[in-house]
């Protein structure tokens, strides 16, 4: 009875320990389990820790939202809500998480359940016993389909090799941070951001847990390809100068085979009388120098798009309503 008086005094008070944050698009039916898991399992698990439970609607075109309320109000005193006018992305409803969460550190985990809510035990005491600012599960295996772990395998491997080569090879979405470095994150959010990315760039010591995620139990995954896609682009723009030098070594080694093309014709006229005649090639040349230069225009336009919209300062989420 005492014990159990206790944990509900810690849970009480009125700065959290640490604060779970929990982007929610279309996830109906899976946020009562997640909810009752986090409570059974890392809740009761860490009673002398405090804890807020941040739920974002991300514009959830589903019953997601009055599943929420439901539970905001069967919970008040560990539930907040916090619904979005339209979906912005799951980037920026975890940004508006954070900027509500008053923990000493802060938690981002999914609401469908893939995450197993038992390694957050393992992440409170990598920070608070170990002294981790950062500590991130990554998934070295996931139960899904052949062709998402495809793409994803693709995906986070163009990441290392362009961008951040200390990028676990699953990658990761299930993480813990520190306070520092969440101010850190907040202080310097980013038009287009690479979440990953950015927690990476901060340079804080990182623990790494590895763990298998688990299959969907209700719903399924909205990440397409396209998105995907997407999300990488912003990922090498925003921290790679390779698309940039990559330009300039390709119009080096074109103007240079250019020019030794050029030699090449002045020689055969001088020392044979006569000229090289081709419409195709000329034609080929033609085709393919105006599809670099495209391609190249291409990347210089990603670029001050990035540019533009940082510039813009427009505002990554925009709040409908709290429930405090």
């Amino acid at each position: 009875m005492m014990e159990e008086m206790s944990r509900e005094s810690n849970r009480e008070k009125k700065t959290p320990d640490y604060s779970c944050v929990l982007p929610v698009y279309y996830n109906e039916g899976a946020l009562t389990k997640t909810l009752s898991r986090l409570k059974k399992r890392v809740l009761d698990a860490n009673p002398d820790y405090a804890a807020e439970i941040i739920f974002v609607d991300d514009g959830s075109g589903d019953g997601s939202y009055q599943e929420l309320i439901g539970l905001r109000n069967e919970n008040p005193d560990l539930v907040k809500v916090v619904k979005l006018t339209r979906n912005f992305g799951q980037v920026n409803a975890l940004m508006a998480g954070f900027a509500q969460a008053k923990g000493r550190c802060v938690v981002a985990m999914s609401a469908d359940g893939q995450d197993p809510v038992d390694l957050i035990n393992d992440m409170l005491k990598g920070h608070f016993d170990d002294g981790y600012e950062l500590v991130i599960c990554h998934r070295e295996d996931r139960d899904e389909t052949y062709t998402r772990k495809l793409t994803s395998e693709i995906f986070y491997s163009l990441v290392r090799r362009l961008s951040f080569s200390n990028m676990p090879v699953g990658g990761f979405d299930f993480f813990l941070m520190g306070r520092r470095a969440l101010d850190v994150l907040l202080r310097n959010a980013e038009a287009h951001s690479f979440l990953q990315g950015q927690i990476l760039w901060t340079g804080y010591p990182v623990k790494y847990i590895s763990y298998r995620r688990q299959a969907r139990e209700i719903g399924s995954s909205r990440w397409t390809v396209s998105k995907k896609v997407t999300y990488l682009i912003d990922g090498v723009m925003s921290y790679s100068s390779m698309p940039i030098r990559f330009m300039s070594l390709a119009g080096l080694a074109i103007a240079s085979s250019g020019f030794l093309y050029a030699l090449f014709i002045i020689a055969t006229r001088l020392m044979f009388g006569s000229v090289i005649q081709g419409w195709a090639a000329i034609m080929v040349v033609i085709l393919v120098l105006g599809g670099i230069q495209l391609l190249m225009l291409g990347v210089i336009g990603e670029y001050m798009w990035r540019t533009l919209a940082q510039s813009r300062g427009r505002d990554a989420y925009v709040i409908e309503e709290i429930l405090d």
